[in-house]
């Protein structure tokens, strides 16, 4: 595929360039020269395994309205590379499918046409702040998140018609008015209204189906995360009349799969929206010895009775806080399966490991992410001895 023609001007990719063999190979020496530098060699490592999309692989992508040059025309899509301020319209972005620059470029056209202002991050003032595009990649919905302050009226009726009028190759299942008046440059929600549809798209991992809402997090390239919990999930010595514990589990995909096999698998997490989304997941798909805890790991485990036989982590990328990893060793388990979005605190973490008796005994990184400098890796620790 031809170079993004947004490629010196986006911050999004920045190994386009490169060819993919030799960005997963960087990537890869990366991960384990972080490992080495904290005395972690691996006593197996099984190397690198890449997307099985290299583009087109995302299915949320979320927008910033503004401009790329002060006072010039609306854009709409990605920050400019090393310049906060100056957002760049990127209706012809390669890690995303095609439905979702037509979106864009339809929604950009829809408020230029309509003489709809950007929201201005340092007057706070303006209508237009934010889309969020999200797609069940096996299932093929399409969420479309339209993000307004509440300063003036959006024509909600006369965009849904727009976008209806667009030849998709997904199913257009809802379409959301989000209002954020909050000052922060993040996304927030005041208030959700329903213009067209539903507040939620359907996804299927694993076998398994999520009801995925509009603010929920969900993994972001599916067909590549579906290969990594599925090797991560192997790794373990059978979980067959265990208990699990699945520590940082997100919208639980993990913890769900895990219930298949074990006794009990029990998920802990601090979001309340994905604890809540968890909940609803396993009800859909009739697990009954799954069950998920909202809360902070290390005040979680301190109050929970039971005692895992095997505990899966898959922290966020500040790793895991010392004195929570220092109780999820206490419980001395055999095997620990660490999946991490982040060599530097994966490293940091795993010499705390080392040095409480678990020996590093399988690496394998996986490039869910190419083209850009995002890397995944699974780790199967043991107690020695």
């Amino acid at each position: 595929m031809e170079i993004c023609k947004h490629n010196d001007v986006c911050g999004g990719c920045i190994y386009q360039e490169i060819p993919y063999e030799e960005q997963m190979t960087m990537k890869a020496r990366e991960v384990v020269r972080l490992l080495e530098n904290k005395g972690v060699r691996p006593e197996r490592f099984l190397g690198v395994e890449g997307s099985p999309l290299q583009y087109g692989y995302r299915n949320k992508m979320e927008y910033t309205f503004g401009d790329e040059v002060k006072d010039g025309e609306m854009t709409l899509g990605m920050h400019k590379r090393g310049r906060f301020m100056s957002i760049v319209t990127v209706d012809q972005c390669q890690l995303v499918a095609e439905d979702f620059n037509k979106v864009l470029r339809a929604t950009l056209d829809f408020c230029t046409d309509r003489g709809y202002d950007f929201y201005h991050k340092k007057a706070h003032r303006g209508l237009m702040r934010n889309l969020i595009l999200r797609r069940g990649v096996h299932t093929g919905e399409l969420l479309v998140n339209i993000v307004t302050s509440s300063e003036a009226a959006f024509d909600g009726e006369g965009y849904v018609a727009r976008l209806q009028e667009l030849d998709l190759s997904d199913s257009l299942v809802g379409v959301l008015h989000t209002y954020n008046d909050g000052l922060a440059d993040a996304v927030g929600c005041d208030r959700l209204e329903i213009l067209f549809g539903r507040d939620h798209y359907m996804e299927e991992i694993m076998g398994l189906k999520f009801k995925v809402s509009a603010f929920s997090f969900f993994q972001t390239n599916v067909m590549a995360v579906e290969k990594l919990y599925t090797e991560a999930i192997a790794l373990i010595d059978g979980v067959e009349g265990k208990t699990v514990f699945d520590l940082y589990c997100g919208t639980g995909t993990i913890t769900q799969a895990l219930a298949q096999q074990a006794k009990e698998a029990i998920g802990v997490e601090i979001v309340p929206e994905a604890v809540e989304a968890a909940r609803e997941n396993a009800r859909l798909n009739g697990l009954d010895n799954c069950r998920f805890i909202e809360g902070d790991v290390l005040k979680a485990l301190s109050d929970l009775e039971e005692k895992p036989d095997v505990i899966v982590v898959d922290p966020p990328r500040m790793g895991i806080h010392p004195k929570a990893l220092q109780k999820i060793l206490n419980y001395g388990v055999n095997q620990i399966v660490y999946i991490s979005c982040n060599p530097k605190t994966l490293a940091e973490n795993l010499e705390m490991v080392r040095l409480a008796g678990y020996a590093v005994k399988i690496l394998k990184v996986f490039d869910n992410f190419p083209h850009t400098k995002h890397i995944e890796s699974i780790v199967l620790l043991q107690k020695d001895g």
